[in-house]
């Protein structure tokens, strides 16, 4: 048995056989339609979502599957024992889907399973956000062979980025990264990344001036919220919200920075305008993002397929 806690314990070839299957459900919906007829779906939220929960959801539902949804503050995981939480949990269900809080529980869920688990995200890795990011990049350029640059925070999305361009040896990521999240990856993990060749970390002191250089040279110019969806509207947040504005105004994604680049922008949503992002490049963009959007649940559809029948 096998679970997606990140992409650790994934080769490239089976990332790419992955992918490869998402494509033929995208494109033959109809000759999956089946293909998880009687499987059963837990998904349990700790953290807020739109897309994961939507994605998963309508995914194991067109593969002919059911899924029964809890919020965490609803469960017993807030009371009781949670190892056998989880282990009665896999007594009903063929497969679980989790959006937590902390990488160290999504950890313990991974250790005590019975059935194939998958990380919805946690505040570490994002693993099916960045398979349905590949999935775009191939649709539009062809290949992952692009010269991609992330701009934002240091956070769970950019982790599984680094992590997938030094798996998959295709393509560059580069990394434009003033702010620095709370993560479990470690200076050892951008480290052993940056020796594939396949990211290279841009000094995130440099001036404006020299990473609209860098962006002239882009594919693909990517960014994500600076702060976590869940502390945006918090008032007890806001003194530091206001902090991490204004250090990271300079670096919006807006007309003025994107002049003279060829790149198109994509963002995982959801979207602050006038903060990371300008509301022009939104409506310039928002097809590829809702594309982006959209792939979440072709990917994840390849995921559970592969974990519940390879």
């Amino acid at each position: 048995m096998k679970n997606m806690l990140n992409f650790k314990n994934f080769s490239a070839e089976e990332l790419t056989e992955i992918l490869e299957l998402a494509q033929d459900m995208k494109k033959n919906p109809e000759k999956y339609s089946e293909t998880l007829k009687g499987k059963k779906l837990y998904t349990l939220f700790e953290k807020t979502s739109t897309r994961t929960f939507l994605s998963f959801t309508t995914g194991i539902t067109e593969l002919g599957g059911t899924y029964y949804n809890q919020l965490w503050k609803d469960s017993n995981f807030v009371l009781g024992e949670p190892i056998s939480e989880i282990k009665y949990v896999c007594r009903n269900v063929d497969i679980i889907m989790a959006r937590l809080v902390k990488n160290e529980t999504v950890e313990l869920f991974g250790r005590n399973v019975t059935v194939p688990f998958i990380n919805g995200c946690d505040n570490s890795y994002h693993p099916c956000q960045i398979l349905a990011d590949a999935l775009t990049i191939i649709e539009h350029f062809g290949s992952l062979d692009v010269k991609f640059l992330y701009i934002g925070a240091k956070n769970n999305v950019f982790n599984s980025l680094v992590e997938f361009f030094a798996k998959m040896k295709k393509g560059t990521l580069y990394g434009l990264t003033p702010l620095v999240n709370d993560t479990v990856c470690d200076d050892a993990f951008y480290e052993e990344a940056k020796k594939t060749g396949y990211y290279v970390e841009l000094d995130p002191t440099m001036s404006i001036e020299e990473a609209k250089k860098y962006v002239k040279e882009m594919d693909i110019l990517y960014t994500d919220t600076w702060v976590d969806m869940e502390f945006f509207n918090n008032p007890d947040y806001a003194e530091q919200k206001e902090e991490t504005m204004k250090k990271m105004m300079p670096y919006q994604i807006n007309d003025e920075f994107l002049e003279g680049s060829k790149a198109v922008v994509m963002h995982d949503m959801p979207m602050h305008q006038g903060y990371e992002i300008s509301q022009s490049v939104i409506d310039k963009n928002l097809d590829l993002i809702l594309d982006q959007a959209e792939n979440r649940r072709h990917a994840e559809k390849a995921v559970m397929v592969t974990l519940l029948t390879k």
